[in-house]
């Protein structure tokens, strides 16, 4: 591939899933990912940090969970908010187009220790993000954590469903159906 050419960062994300799959994460470095999409080092850390942030990203669905909490009707319930912010997420991360590239992510960081600990501290951030956009919307502060880490949760198991699934289940759908069902879960506690 010529290095002139569009979706760097998609490239790169590609080409490290790919080497991580064949060498593992622990033998694959950025110049190998940089070489494998057709790019150079410095082209690499233009567009992440480490090539951990090839998995992660740089918190951009921290900004969007956040955004879409408080861009909900003024009127949304706490856990509305939240599912507003899951649906947002189903519409611009968790699309069709990219099921596979998140299976096989999960199948990366689940191998790895080291990225399964990153992948806490992501959702931690994410459980963060979305307690202070409930808290600008002037929610409780208990109030305010107990609603995102349900959506927390919510999301991780849709996720989860949504990832293994082969039927076309629209992240969205499933993120909603799962919080209802913490939400009925939480009654029977």
């Amino acid at each position: 591939m010529a290095r002139w050419e569009p979706n760097a960062s998609e490239r790169l994300a590609q080409a490290a899933l790919d080497l991580f799959a064949e060498r593992g994460y622990e033998n694959t470095t950025v110049i190998d990912i940089a070489q494998r999409a057709g790019l150079g080092k410095t082209t690499f850390f233009r567009h992440f940090q480490d090539k951990r942030e090839v998995l992660f990203g740089r918190g951009t669905m921290d900004e969007l969970l956040a955004e879409a909490i408080v861009a909900a009707p003024a009127t949304a319930t706490p856990l509305e908010a939240v599912a507003r912010a899951l649906d947002a997420a189903g519409r611009e991360v968790f699309t069709p187009a990219r099921r596979e590239f998140v299976a096989r992510r999960q199948a990366v960081i689940a191998a790895n220790p080291e990225l399964q600990e990153r992948e806490a501290l992501k959702n931690l951030g994410l459980i963060a993000a979305m307690t202070g956009a409930l808290k600008r919307r002037g929610v409780p502060d208990l109030t305010a954590r107990v609603a995102a880490e349900l959506g927390a949760l919510a999301s991780a198991i849709a996720y989860e469903r949504w990832s293994e699934t082969t039927t076309g289940d629209d992240f969205s759908a499933l993120a909603r159906r799962a919080l209802s069902d913490v939400r009925a879960s939480t009654a029977l506690c």
